[in-house]
C-alpha cells in the first residue's frame, strides 16, 4: 500500500501500549497517518512493506529497558535499510551520551519522556517537511539528468505522409493509452513521444526517456526500478528507477525490440501488476506511468520469431503510430533543413543567408538513408563549415546519388566506421541488435557508436 502524497505517515515504535496510543492521538488530530508496532522487528517489517516519512522510535524495549543499546541497534538498521527516513528517538532514560550516540548514527532529533506536545509536533513536523523537500530535491536532480539537453522540438511535418501521424497524435495524445512508434532509424520517434507528452495531461510531469537496447543483463532492473544503497558492489547509495523518476509522467521506452527475452519477462510483469521492487528491497512500489514505446525493427516478425513476447507486445500498442522515412516526405525536408540552421545558426552564433538553390535541390535529391536524424547532422556540418554568405552544396558534403559515393581511399577512419554502422543495419533492416552481432560488438558498444556519431 502506498500513501497518497498529501498524507504524512508516521511509523511509531514503542513497547508501551498506553505511549503508542497517545502518539496516535495527537498525530492523528494533526493530520498525520499512523502505523503503531510495538518491537524492533515489527518495526523493521514495517517500512520493508511501505514508505513512511517520519519514524518514532523507542530506545528501550523487554530485553533492555536502561540502556538504549537495543534502540541504537534498531536505529542502525533502519538506516540500513532506507538512509534517507528522518528518525526521532525517544527514551524516558535521557541523558546526553545517549542523544549524541543517536544522533552520530542518524537520528534526525531526540524526545524525553514524558514529552511536551508542542515541542514533539515541532519536530514531527520539521523533519517531514525536510524530508519531503529532500526527496524532491533528489528527485528533481535526477530528472534533470536524465532530461538535460533533451530539446523538446516541435513537429515540422506538412507533407501528405505525416498527416496520418499528425492526426494519431491529436487523437490519442489527450489520452493515457500506450503507444509503440515504428520507423526506420532516425525517423523522429523521439519528437513524437514528446508531441504526445505535451499533449497529455501529463505534460506538466516528467518525461523519462530510456534507450533499452543499451543496458548490460545485469543493470536492467537497477536502471529501471532503482537499488539500495549495498544491493551490489557499486551500490554505494539508494538510486531512484526510471520507473519511479516518471511517476505521474510519461516513460518513453526507446528500441523496446532489442530487449532480451528474460528482461521482457521483468517488464511485462511491471505493467500487469503496476508495481516494482528496489534491487536489494523487497517493498513493492507503484508507478503511474503512461508508456510510449518505439522500435525500428519490425516487432510482429520478431514475435513470429520467437524473440519478443506476445503479450508483452499486446500491452505496448494499444495503438500503433508509424513513421515514413524521410525519402517518403520530400516536401518536408527544406522546412526541416531550414529549422535545423536556424537552431544551429543560434547555437554557434553565427550568421547566414539560409541555403543557395542548388544546395536545397540536392537536399531533396539525396535518399536520406539517416534519415531526420542525418539531415541534422549534415545541416549542422554545413553550418560550420560554411565559408559564404549562404549554405553553398559543397558545404553540405553529400552527393545524390549512391553511384556517386565515395571510395574508402577518400574517407577518413570515423567515416568509414559511419559508412560500415550504415550498410550493416540497412542490410539487418534496422535490427540493431543483429547489426551489432553482425559486426562483433557488443550491444552497448554498439549503442555508444550510435551515440557518437548521432545514427
Amino acid at each position: 500500500m502506498r500513501p497518497s502524497a498529501a498524507t504524512p505517515t508516521v511509523l511509531i515504535a514503542d513497547d508501551q501500549m498506553d505511549v503508542c496510543e497517545a502518539l496516535r492521538l495527537l498525530l492523528k488530530a494533526e493530520g498525520y497517518r499512523c502505523q503503531v508496532v510495538h518491537s524492533p522487528q515489527s518495526a523493521l517489517q514495517a517500512l520493508a512493506d511501505q514508505e513512511f516519512d517520519l519514524a518514532l522510535l523507542d530506545l528501550n524495549y523487554a530485553r533492555d529497558t536502561t540502556s538504549g543499546s537495543e534502540g541504537l541497534q534498531l536505529l542502525a538498521q533502519v538506516k540500513q535499510l532506507d538512509s534517507t527516513l528522518p528518525v526521532v528517538v525517544m527514551t524516558a532514560w535521557s541523558s546526553v551520551d545517549l542523544a549524541l550516540a543517536a544522533m552520530r548514527q542518524g537520528a534526525g532529533d531526540f524526545i524525553q519522556k514524558p514529552w511536551e506536545n508542542e515541542r514533539l509536533l515541532a519536530i514531527v513536523r520539521n523533519q517531514v517537511e525536510l524530508h519531503r523537500a529532500l526527496r524532491k530535491e533528489r528527485r528533481l536532480e535526477a530528472e534533470n539528468q536524465l532530461l538535460r539537453g533533451d530539446r523538446s522540438g516541435r513537429m515540422i511535418a506538412e507533407s501528405p505522409a505525416m498527416r496520418p501521424v499528425l492526426d494519431l497524435i491529436e487523437r490519442v495524445g489527450p489520452s493515457d493509452v500506450n503507444v509503440l512508434l515504428t520507423g526506420e532509424n532516425g525517423t523522429g520517434k523521439g519528437v513524437v513521444a514528446r508531441a504526445l507528452h505535451a499533449a497529455s495531461g501529463r505534460r506538466t510531469r516528467p518525461l523519462v526517456s530510456v534507450n533499452m537496447g543499451g543496458f548490460p543483463e545485469g543493470l536492467f532492473e537497477s536502471e529501471l526500478f532503482g537499488h539500495v544503497k549495498g544491493a551490489f558492489t557499486d551500490a554505494k547509495s539508494d538510486r531512484q528507477g526510471r520507473f519511479e523518476l516518471a511517476d505521474g509522467g510519461t516513460l518513453f521506452l526507446d528500441e523496446i525490440a532489442n530487449v532480451s527475452l528474460n528482461q521482457q519477462t521483468r517488464l511485462l510483469r511491471v505493467l500487469e501488476t503496476g508495481e516494482y521492487e528496489r534491487v536489494g528491497s523487497s517493498r513493492s512500489r507503484r508507478a503511474d506511468v503512461r508508456l510510449i514505446s518505439a522500435t525500428n525493427a519490425d516487432v510482429r516478425v520478431e514475435v513470429a520469431a520467437g524473440r519478443f513476447r506476445q503479450d508483452l507486445l499486446f500491452r505496448l500498442n494499444t495503438v500503433e503510430i508509424h513513421l515514413p522515412p524521410l525519402r517518403e516526405r520530400k516536401g518536408d525536408i527544406p522546412l526541416l533543413a531550414h529549422h535545423f540552421l536556424e537552431d544551429r545558426l543560434r547555437k554557434y552564433r553565427k550568421e547566414l543567408g539560409g541555403f543557395e538553390p542548388p544546395a536545397l535541390e540536392q537536399l531533396q535529391a539525396y535518399p536520406w538513408p539517416g534519415n531526420v536524424r542525418e539531415l541534422e547532422h549534415v545541416i549542422e556540418r554545413a553550418a560550420l563549415m560554411a565559408r559564404g554568405n549562404s549554405i553553398a552544396v559543397e558545404d553540405l558534403g553529400i552527393r545524390a546519388r549512391p553511384d556517386s559515393a565515395p571510395t574508402l581511399d577518400d574517407m577518413s577512419l570515423e567515416e568509414v566506421e559511419i559508412h560500415l554502422i550504415r550498410r550493416t543495419l540497412a542490410r539487418c533492416e534496422g535490427n540493431a541488435q543483429r547489426a551489432a552481432e553482425a559486426l562483433g560488438l557488443s550491444r552497448s558498444a554498439f549503442y555508444r557508436r550510435l551515440e557518437k556519431y548521432r545514427l
